[in-house]
């Protein structure tokens, strides 16, 4: 959770810190692919497991980690299913869905930098 500091640095300006208090929260390795994978599936109930099966590499501990500040933040709630074993659902608030814009324009960044580093055809009009 963020926390007010004393004072602001001199050198910072409104913007920075906006951006720094951002960067906290959503600027972990995980943290963007979490929330885009809920926002895209806001429509099934996504269990841990399923969350953590369906996103390659991400263990156990940084999901749990993850879930947890994500939640702190209002980004997401954590319902308890009443099920044997009991699972957990996660879903996107509507404060959260407000990121989907910033993750639209980051995947269409990501899609146009790989285009531009690998495809040898299209290298040219990038530069």
């Amino acid at each position: 959770m963020l926390s007010k500091p004393i004072s602001d640095p001199p050198v910072c300006t409104t913007d920075l810190l906006a951006l720094q208090d951002t960067l906290e929260i959503i600027g972990g390795k995980w943290t963007l692919l979490i929330i885009h994978y809920l926002l895209t599936r806001q429509n099934e109930v996504n269990t841990f497991t399923k969350i953590q099966n369906d996103i390659p590499g991400l263990s156990a501990k940084v999901l749990t980690n993850e879930l947890k500040i994500l939640e702190i933040n209002k980004i997401i709630t954590r319902k308890e299913l009443h099920t044997k074993p009991v699972s957990v659902r996660y879903d996107i608030t509507s404060y959260g869905n407000k990121i989907q814009q910033v993750i639209s324009m980051l995947v269409s960044w990501g899609q146009d930098h790989r285009t531009m580093l690998f495809d040898k055809k299209k290298q040219s009009s990038f530069t």
